[in-house]
């Protein structure tokens, strides 16, 4: 198809590999036609068709390509996003957005003068168990929200040798699984009033934080967002991935969408059983009733499709870039909290 928009994918580790290289050969209206990467026999086996480029100043040099995904490690995204915006090309990168508020804000302004789109890969807006929490909130299913508890949680006691959690720049839990929490958290309440922290390093030996706690303070309600490297993730020993409180009742939902764990085994967007969650949510109905209801599909594809159209129509990304600088600030506020041991008022100068 000649009218796809050729996309150039920037880095071919985790993220690359697992998320956005899938995610867009499923997108009608895209061609993943190079990534830059040293792992030439990976690129091949994927499609022989797309080219293996050395670095990322050669894609973005080659004006054949007219989108670029940034999948580097985090104290990379700005620089090399800002560089491709230059370089005339739509943008989508990775989270986090940028390492500070004040660099995520020069990013968007670079964006809204170069005439091109960017976008911030916030894919887990397409969760299933997000988006089941999302609709029974708004269903009334609970009443006026009270208290939000959201959990991303892994078990990795050990420390492993990667810049994840080596204490380098943009690497730590809050910085890999924050801007996820903190994205669903915005989009379902808007910009809290305040916010409060504690981002910590509880393994032994560990370089970067691996435990977090972020209280959103809203009026009249409470956001609890929190991710850890010490904690079960499948819902049987740990916490729940979400918990709602209204003055209607609950919703527990237990177990985290299941498309991550099927993409790194291989299964595809319309694939059998893609994006099916099994676990369903539990509605209490605060008089000591409870029923189930099932759990939505994920589609983490409609990022990648809606920000096909984004760039082909010029119509809405599927995350707005004033959305992201949000989600930075908030980013920015707790660990200022953490680091001062103080409560820290938004917005933020």
């Amino acid at each position: 198809m000649t009218d796809r928009i050729r996309v150039g994918l920037i880095g071919y580790g985790m993220a690359g590999r697992v998320f956005h290289a899938p995610l867009i050969q499923a997108a009608p209206g895209l061609e993943l036609a190079a990534i830059v990467t040293s792992r030439a026999e990976e690129v091949a086996a994927l499609d022989p068709a797309i080219r293996c480029v050395a670095s990322a100043n050669d894609l973005l040099a080659d004006p054949w390509i007219q989108a670029v995904a940034v999948a580097t490690p985090s104290a990379t995204h700005a620089a090399i996003a800002a560089d491709a915006l230059r370089a005339g090309k739509h943008v989508v990168v990775d989270k986090p957005f940028a390492l500070s508020l004040d660099e995520a804000r020069a990013l968007a302004a670079l964006a809204r003068s170069s005439g091109r789109q960017l976008a911030v890969f916030h894919n887990r807006r397409f969760d299933s168990d997000y988006l089941s929490i999302r609709a029974a909130i708004e269903e009334g299913l609970v009443g006026r929200v009270a208290h939000f508890e959201s959990h991303f949680d892994r078990f990795r006691p050990e420390v492993r040798d990667r810049w994840r959690e080596d204490g380098s720049a943009g690497s730590g839990v809050w910085f890999d699984l924050g801007p996820h929490l903190v994205d669903q958290a915005l989009a379902l309440f808007g910009r809290p009033l305040a916010v409060s922290a504690d981002i910590v390093a509880l393994r032994p030996g560990s370089g970067a934080d691996d435990w977090a706690h972020v209280v959103l303070r809203y009026d009249g309600m409470r956001a609890v967002l929190h991710a850890s490297l010490n904690a079960p993730d499948d819902g049987s020993g740990g916490s729940p991935r979400f918990a709602v409180h209204g003055d209607k009742g609950s919703l527990i939902k237990r177990r985290l969408d299941p498309q991550e764990s099927q993409l790194i085994a291989g299964k595809r967007p319309g694939d059998a059983g893609w994006g099916v969650d099994p676990d369903p949510v539990e509605v209490h109905d605060g008089a000591g009733g409870m029923t189930l209801r099932s759990a939505a599909t994920g589609c983490q594809e409609r990022f990648y499709r809606q920000l096909a159209d984004a760039w082909a129509s010029g119509s809405a990304a599927p995350i707005s870039l004033d959305e992201a600088v949000a989600v930075q600030e908030v980013i920015e506020a707790a660990l200022v909290s953490a680091r001062e041991d103080r409560v820290v008022a938004l917005p933020l100068p």
